[in-house]
């Protein structure tokens, strides 16, 4: 009886164990398949994120920079910068390409290889690095710059900080022909063919497109305009390299015989520095 008892129990404690062993084994067989499906699955996703980041190389990699032109390449550069600096003062991205491949040679002029100075930006009470440069007269001083960007960021202010640019914002940002003619009008040059070489510039590498991708990317955003001061109790005004008899009778609103009377000049010549009076 003690015997058939042990034996019975025994037994009972052998299919227990079968049984625990059994839905150890189920369990497992269920772990080792989800980890099975989880571990395929991972290595699937991991490949489709390779496959796109290669596919995006791939994709950037096509361009050879080697096959770009001086003035292509002067655009891959810095068509990026000339963006911001429209997004900040509102100056078209095209205009700011355009001039800086003239007035650096694509940016590989003397002046740009040893100063990053892309618009030919005098000294005029730079506190910075200088460098010295023949142009209107031998060794005239250049601002220096360690980075191209500030350059870009320094004719941002230039325009946006003159008075006598200040017509300039009146024109629309995509207007790239009023404001190629309103430098030139303004005196930033005096070369007549100016703004025909900012224009052709600009068609020809189709420079615009910047200016309407900043523009679609801030189409509930106006730009930026300078604030327009007015000389309070100040009769005369100081000419400033650039500037014309005839430009500074448009910024006071008088004609240019009215202006030519009251200073009592006999011609159009005037002098950096002199002194004009502008009030009646």
């Amino acid at each position: 009886m003690k015997y058939r008892f042990a034996f019975s129990l025994f037994f009972l404690f052998m299919m227990m164990s079968c049984g625990t062993s059994k839905k150890t084994k189920s369990a497992s067989a269920e772990n080792s398949r989800t980890q099975q499906t989880t571990s395929n699955a991972e290595p699937a996703a991991a490949i489709r994120k390779t496959d796109l980041e290669d596919s995006v190389k791939e994709e950037e990699g096509t361009l050879d920079l080697t096959s770009l032109n001086p003035v292509e390449r002067y655009i891959y550069d810095y068509a990026g910068i000339a963006q911001e600096e429209m997004k900040l003062y509102g100056i078209p991205a095209s205009i700011t390409i355009a001039q800086g491949i003239l007035e650096s040679g694509s940016g590989s002029g003397n002046l740009t290889r040893k100063s990053n100075n892309h618009f030919g930006i005098k000294c005029n009470g730079w506190h910075g690095e200088k460098v010295y440069h023949d142009d209107d007269e031998a060794q005239e001083c250049f601002r220096k710059y360690s980075n191209p960007q500030y350059s870009f960021r320094d004719h941002s202010l230039f325009l946006f900080e003159r008075s006598r640019y200040g017509f300039l914002f009146d024109y629309k940002p995509d207007d790239y022909k009023s404001w190629a003619k309103g430098l030139k009008k303004a005196g930033y040059a005096t070369d007549p063919r100016y703004p025909d070489k900012l224009i052709s510039l600009i068609e020809r590498y189709q420079l615009h497109a910047y200016d309407k991708e900043v523009l679609g990317k801030n189409a509930d955003l106006p730009l930026p305009k300078p604030q327009r001061l007015t000389p309070i109790g100040s009769d005369y005004y100081s000419v400033k390299k650039g500037d014309t008899l005839y430009n500074i009778s448009q910024r006071f609103n008088l004609s240019l015989e009215e202006l030519k009377l009251i200073n009592k000049l006999k011609n159009d010549h005037i002098q950096v520095g002199q002194q004009l009076k502008v009030k009646f």
